[in-house]
């Protein structure tokens, strides 16, 4: 770690492409890059030179960065056309079609706030977070148009809306008239890297979700942490800096773009010009051909789709050896997971893991290379510029290895909630966000996240980390997926217990065997006293984190 650290300085000081400067941002010092771009508006203009070369792929249709700005720049000035103003907010809903990266790059240019509508909503939230962003348009895909009635937008006040691969229906603009201006007349706008441009709404299993108010320079600072890390493995690795062209790099992307582990994904391969494949929805078996066919460089997914990949039964019958990195987040990833990919990419393939919320920009911590093989079960290390507090419950540091809240400080944090001042006081303090997430560091630097803290189980005064225990348990042959939950106990408070979707011909049969396995690595207090075996998958939210409440509402009984 030493080596890394002292490169990390070296990159960051002064007269250097990464140098670091302190500014205050609403009264917080923080360390920011001096040389990044100011705004996003400023990353696409610099990645619309690219030209004719592939940008997007879906459905086998390609889409170059030349075509790209053709459409970026009409729907520009058609919103502005509309009376769409700096700061106004402009809420996009669909599937990862290329329409949703037009319509994010259109509204970075001219000013406005981008509000990422997910796609798995269902009217009453769709309604829901138009009121509570004040949102002045819409634009989404036909799925999302069928449950957005033209009385609801007319009941809040929205009279712009555009809708790709859906009806042609009375009051609403189709994609190919809001993107057909050959010559787009688009108004400046003064944009400060400080200004909102997105409003993300937590991924909450529970209630409705609060708007994350990120800015431009959260964004560009997630970017320019990717873009130092890779420099820190270069030199590392003793690569030679060259100006001669590269490859262009191939990214089949599975998360979706209206979560913050996509957008930013999406964020920083535009950046780098690398051509991003999309598709319908995840299908493993497709993947596989997608990777063959356009020797895809680069997959990052969640956990469960990671893991999807790689067992699939057709495996072994395509030829990947074109993949270079595989990176997992969004949900907490088992460590078998990691010693996969280590064991069939025969230590070829660059694997990553990052931990962050969407307050945090996407990660704020990062595991990458061997220290990835030796701590699989560590998020990793802080990014430059961010720092990790590990308190109690009066905001009081633990010492080292001692488990407790984690706190993050950083350029990456989000500006609060929109307009939910009170929530904002609770989850910030002097610029600290409280991550909600239980973890320790270790001597090394390196951080563990052990379980959200609402999710951990207090039996008879014992706390009993969920992740631990699913950890241990993805190592069993008869888990193809599980959770770990607390469940009401009369005389402990709560009991821990398992929910088990059994691998193919496994069951409850073996039951008695797992419990006898989990016996042998965990503490008795540890082991679940139920286990609960479905044959239907776990439930879900939209970033792949299992709806633990959902478990313990079905299996309290």
């Amino acid at each position: 770690m030493g080596a890394r650290e002292d490169i990390q300085t070296e990159l960051v000081s002064a007269g250097q492409v990464f140098e670091l400067e302190t500014v205050s941002v609403h009264g917080n010092p923080l360390r920011v890059f001096k040389n990044a771009p100011r705004t996003l508006g400023e990353v696409w203009l610099t990645a619309a030179k690219r030209g004719d070369i592939p940008y997007l792929i879906f459905d086998d249709v390609v889409t170059t960065f030349t075509e790209a700005d053709k459409q970026v720049r009409s729907l520009a000035a058609w919103l502005q056309a509309q009376g769409i103003q700096q700061g106004d907010r402009v809420a996009v809903g669909m599937r990862n079609y290329p329409e949703w990266v037009i319509a994010y790059w259109a509204t970075q240019c001219i000013g406005a706030v981008l509000v990422s509508l997910n796609a798995w909503w269902v009217a009453d939230e769709l309604k829901y977070a138009l009121t509570d962003s004040g949102a002045r348009a819409v634009v989404v895909d036909g799925e999302r148009q069928d449950r957005l009635s033209n009385e609801v937008l007319q009941e809040l006040g929205i009279n712009i809306a555009v809708v790709t691969r859906g009806e042609d229906r009375e009051g609403w603009a189709t994609w190919h008239e809001v993107t057909a201006n050959e010559k787009p007349d688009i108004r400046d706008v003064r944009i400060d890297t400080d200004d909102i441009a997105t409003i993300l709404y937590t991924s909450g299993t529970t209630g409705f979700p609060k708007g994350a108010a990120g800015t431009h320079r959260n964004y560009i600072t997630n970017m320019w942490n990717g873009l130092l890390g890779v420099a820190v493995g270069a030199r590392m690795a003793g690569v030679v800096p060259t100006s001669a062209p590269k490859p262009q790099t191939i990214a089949l992307s599975t998360f979706p773009f209206f979560h913050i582990a996509g957008l930013c994904g999406m964020n920083a391969n535009t950046n780098n010009g690398v051509c991003i494949i999309t598709q319908y929805k995840w299908d493993a078996a497709d993947a596989l051909r997608l990777v063959e066919k356009y020797k895809v460089n680069t997959l990052g997914g969640v956990p469960t789709v990671v893991r999807s990949f790689l067992e699939h039964p057709d495996f072994g019958k395509y030829d990947l050896s074109s993949i270079a990195a595989i990176s997992q987040g969004g949900a907490p990833v088992p460590p078998d997971s990691v010693a996969t990919i280590e064991k069939e990419f025969a230590g070829k393939v660059g694997a990553a893991n990052g931990y962050g919320l969407t307050e945090t920009t996407a990660a704020v911590i990062g595991n990458s290379g061997a220290a990835y093989f030796a701590k699989k079960d560590s998020v990793g290390l802080p990014f430059v510029g961010t720092d990790i507090r590990v308190v109690n419950e009066d905001g009081v540091d633990f010492p080292v290895g001692s488990i407790g809240e984690v706190w993050i400080y950083g350029p990456n944090n989000v500006q609060g909630y929109w307009n939910k001042p009170e929530e904002t006081a609770k989850a910030f303090t002097d610029g600290w966000f409280h991550s909600g997430d239980a973890g320790f560091v270790d001597e090394d630097g390196f951080v563990y996240i052990v379980d959200r803290i609402k999710d951990m189980v207090l039996r008879g005064g014992e706390n009993v980390y969920c992740v631990e225990v699913e950890t241990v348990l993805f190592e069993h042959d008869a888990v193809k997926d599980c959770a770990v939950i607390g469940l009401p106990h009369e005389k402990l408070g709560e009991e821990v217990a398992a929910v088990i979707v059994p691998a193919d011909g496994r069951g409850a049969q073996d039951a008695e065997a797992l419990v006898a396995f989990l016996k042998s690595r965990l503490a008795g207090f540890k082991v679940p006293s139920k286990v609960f075996w479905q044959v239907d998958e776990l439930p879900r939210n939209a970033t792949g984190k299992v709806l633990k409440k959902d478990l313990r509402d079905r299996y309290f009984e």
